[in-house]
């Protein structure tokens, strides 16, 4: 009887103390499991400050004629659609018939004619500015991209060993936001296996023969750190056997996250934050075979390309963007299509890639995105085509601000803080 009470007693204890263990793990879970050390980030939010161009560092001594050229692109565009479309995601920046008077005056300039000053009236008498800000927050980092050269052949022979693909017909994107509100923006990219759908092929995949024998090749490079890089670029020209050169850009990605591979070489010690470049990036993956496939596949994201054509009318015209224009040297600039809408002119001070101590201040139009330009203060300036450019793209990461032109016939404060990014 006594041992009975005994245990019995025992296992009381027991049983207090592992309901006070329990209650303290519980109390401590996010302590233990690190998660108060983690907060979630928070959300990014685009905010429009009014501005003056009084106010515009370099406003004054920029040639905007080509920023015009490139609106001008861009308007083209914005006019084939119906007045009541918006022009992008932020209702903020209004509609199709909000753009239409300023894009038709665009359209009718005759840029070869116009004067520097004129070109900065236009936009003076038009056009009102609003200073980015990613939750008022108005720093935000600028990069640069270029349009590369590759050699190349449509047959696989030599040295032309490495493919360029075509988008696959087996690839299926899901915009998550036709079925909540709470996925606006965000999508899903796979591959249907049987009544599943799949992750699409990662790029270690892709590389080991994921797509061999479907005919997706659209052209043989001889390089396969160019067509690494021309998969960031998202176009570029590939000169062929015969001297003719074909034109491609992007048509798809695989839809898995990008990842920039110079932070993994600077965690393998390979490089520094300081020495880390386009160029460096580019020397070392010449400089190591033996581990470049390895350092390249940390980067899942894989990009399909489709053949462009050239406008015989448009000498000057780049290759194209995500808006379906061609961009312009020096003044087309990715953004992250969740806050901008393209067409948009926007101002952007910053510092000269080559020399922090030179001001970059330039009028540029937001006509393409990319998978790395994330966030409402972030731009991507296209630097154009040749080793110049791929020089000023590589060197290109600096801090700065942007500003975005409206027609002053919009006015962004009206709208209630609930219907804002």
């Amino acid at each position: 009887m006594k041992r009975r009470l005994v245990l019995s007693r025992s296992l009381s204890i027991i049983s207090v103390l592992f309901g006070a263990l329990a209650a303290l793990v519980w109390m401590f879970w996010p302590q233990l499991t690190g998660q108060i050390e983690t907060p979630p980030k928070a959300e990014d939010k685009l905010t429009l400050r009014p501005a003056s161009f009084a106010t515009l560092d370099g406003w004054q001594s920029d040639d905007m004629r080509p920023a015009i050229r490139a609106f001008a692109r861009s308007c083209k565009a914005m006019l084939r659609r119906d007045d009541g479309k918006p022009v992008g995601p932020d209702p903020r920046m209004g509609t199709i018939g909000d753009w239409r008077k300023v894009c038709e005056m665009a359209v009718s300039i005759d840029i070869d004619a116009m004067r520097k000053e004129d070109a900065r009236a236009f936009f003076e008498s038009d056009f009102k500015p609003y200073l980015s800000g990613n939750d008022n927050k108005a720093e935000g980092l600028f990069t640069g991209y270029y349009e590369p050269e590759l050699r190349g052949s449509l047959t696989r022979e030599g040295a032309y060993q490495t493919a360029i693909y075509l988008k696959p017909d087996d690839m299926v994107s899901v915009d998550l936001g036709d079925f909540s509100d709470e996925f606006k923006g965000k999508k899903l990219v796979g591959r249907l296996t049987g009544s599943s759908l799949k992750p699409y092929y990662d790029r270690a995949e892709i590389e080991k023969g994921a797509l061999s024998g479907r005919d997706l090749e659209m052209v043989w490079v001889d390089d396969a750190v160019d067509a690494f890089f021309l998969q960031i670029q998202g176009s570029g020209r590939v000169v062929l056997p015969d001297s003719s050169v074909l034109r491609i850009g992007y048509a798809a990605t695989n839809g898995h996250p990008y990842f920039a591979i110079g932070r993994e070489l600077i965690d393998r010690g390979a490089l520094t934050r300081e020495t880390v470049s386009l160029q460096t990036i580019r020397k070392w993956l010449h400089d190591n075979p033996d581990q470049a496939d390895d350092v390249m596949n940390t980067n899942a994201s894989f990009v399909f390309f489709r053949p462009l054509k050239s406008d015989p009318t448009d000498p000057t015209a780049g290759p194209l963007g995500s808006q379906g224009v061609a961009l312009e040297t020096g003044r087309s600039l990715a953004v992250d299509r969740r806050f901008h809408a393209m067409g948009v002119p926007v101002w952007i001070e910053t510092r000269d890639p080559m020399n922090e101590d030179r001001s970059f201040n330039r009028l540029m139009v937001a006509q393409d995105t990319g998978g790395a330009i994330r966030g409402p203060v972030r731009g991507d300036i296209f630097f154009g085509p040749g080793e110049d450019a791929a020089l000023f793209a590589g060197h290109m990461n600096r801090k700065g601000q942007k500003f975005v032109l409206l027609p002053a016939t919009i006015d962004p404060q009206s709208w209630p803080k609930d219907e804002m990014q």
